[in-house]
């Protein structure tokens, strides 16, 4: 797992903007809390004279194509709001950083899984909680995908954010494969998901060295795998997605601190440990590094069977050759699980134009925004409206989405995915982490005994954060 950042958000900003910088900051938050959009802000304005706001994001073309449409129906639908569009798709929280320490921060804004709270905790954020509460649209209940929804947006029950949509890992597989091989693939029912043991099986039936021998046949050899059977990543999304899995926690909802090192947990990490180290069935980093290959395109090529990925990975996944399915993941002492998550949209409380920022995280909030990217794969709904079998058909697109994969966003997620946003001090909690983590990846440590060391560490790091 990587890092973005070595400093902490608030050694950033005193950092780079020195006293200048810090007054900069005082006025995005005077009281030192966040603000709240006012109910008598931002007077209309004559359409001659529209007020300019500002969004800025990240994204590739695809999203970059999607806002922009979205900013031309918004402004066709009124007269009074004008966006402009601040595209930064290379090093994105640095530059973000840089303009919130010079007092020049945007009206609105993307704003990552992993720096949401922080960014709550330092009152840079907008308090949109009593204008979603009284929107007819948003404020109504179920609109969103509940409680998964209020739980990422709110600290403190006051809302900052509104989730762009969900993401959440899942299988593809090589169907071409499971075919030749007569193996009946995952399906994307979690009802009918696979225990982790029948996983194991089929993993080991799927992998094949250069010679044709599979992982628990005579002579196979680890170090020359013509195909492997998956590909778990061992990032923190993914990790997650096990942790799920098995009814475990990163974060204990009680405490707000690292669970990683209980025994749930434990036991998932070394299990995708052993999926490399013991079962031969998956790839190391080096070996990925040898083959020069993604995920995609060792799908295609044959030599992965399937492959974990988040549900984004669809918008390219889709056009491989062989046949692309889909599935939920292999339950361990829960029946299955996911993570979920995405970035929000939220104001800055240092806007001049609240009631304009409002107007265009709302719409951010309405289908139209959430369907481009749902149809072309990118995205998973986070309205309920976009789930029901009229909502389905505005964005299952033949051709993207696998037969069956309606079952994904309607019951895999909002059944058996779980919450994962990071607390204030994650950025330097993870730096303790990933050399324990790498250590279990190499076998250097044991999953208990790598966690059991780092845990502790990484969670005093999370507890000053909170208290600074």
């Amino acid at each position: 797992m990587e890092t973005k950042t070595s400093l902490s958000r608030r050694d950033f900003l005193r950092a780079s903007a020195g006293a200048v910088g810090l007054l900069a900051l005082a006025a995005c938050a005077p009281s030192g809390a966040p603000s709240s959009a006012p109910s008598d802000a931002g007077a209309r304005t004559p359409s001659a004279q529209r007020v300019e706001i500002t969004f800025m994001g990240w994204g590739g073309t695809e999203e970059d194509a999607g806002v922009k449409a979205a900013i031309a129906q918004f402004e066709s639908e009124q007269d009074r709001v004008k966006v402009t569009w601040l595209h930064t798709p290379e090093n994105y929280l640095e530059t973000l950083l840089v303009n919130i320490a010079a007092g020049t921060p945007p009206d609105t804004a993307f704003v990552g899984s992993g720096d949401y709270r922080t960014f709550i905790r330092d009152g840079l954020l907008l308090d949109i909680t009593d204008k979603l509460k009284a929107d007819p649209l948003l404020g109504a209940p179920n609109y969103f995908i509940e409680p998964q929804e209020e739980q990422r947006c709110t600290h403190q029950g006051r809302w900052y954010g509104i989730g762009s949509c969900w993401v959440a890992p899942h299988f593809y597989y090589n169907a071409d494969i499971f075919e030749e091989e007569g193996i009946e693939p995952p399906s994307n029912d979690p009802e009918k998901a696979w225990t982790w043991q029948h996983f194991l099986e089929v993993a080991t039936a799927l992998t094949r060295d250069v010679n044709g021998r599979r992982p628990n046949e005579p002579g196979f050899d680890p170090n020359n795998v013509d195909r492997y059977g998956v590909d778990w990543p061992r990032w923190s999304i993914p990790i997650h997605s096990a942790i799920v899995c098995n009814n475990g926690y990163w974060i204990d909802p009680n405490t707000g601190l690292l669970a990683l090192d209980q025994p749930a947990a434990v036991e998932a990490i070394q299990n995708l440990a052993d999926l490399v180290l013991k079962y031969n069935v998956a790839p190391a980093g080096t070996a990925l590094e040898a083959l020069g290959m993604t995920n995609t395109q060792m799908l295609e090529t044959g030599k992965l069977a399937m492959a974990v990925d988040g549900s984004w990975a669809l918008a390219w996944m889709h056009k491989i050759t062989p046949k692309l399915g889909t599935g939920v993941l292999p339950g361990m002492a829960a029946k299955t699980g996911t993570d979920m998550q995405a970035h929000l949209h939220s104001g800055f409380a240092s806007t001049r134009h609240p009631e304009e920022a409002w107007e265009w995280l709302r719409y951010l909030s309405t289908p139209f925004y959430q369907t481009q990217f749902c149809r072309i794969g990118l995205w998973l709904p986070s309205q309920t409206g976009l789930m029901t079998e009229e909502g389905l058909r505005t964005w299952i697109t033949e051709g993207v989405h696998p037969e069956g994969y309606v079952d994904i966003p309607t019951k895999y997620l909002p059944q058996y995915g779980r919450v994962l946003y990071m607390p204030p001090g994650w950025a330097e909690a993870n730096q303790i982490l990933t050399p324990a983590f790498d250590k279990i990846w190499v076998g250097d440590a044991t999953a208990e005994q790598a966690m059991a060391e780092a845990v502790p560490k990484a969670n005093q790091v999370l507890q000053e954060a909170a208290a600074a």
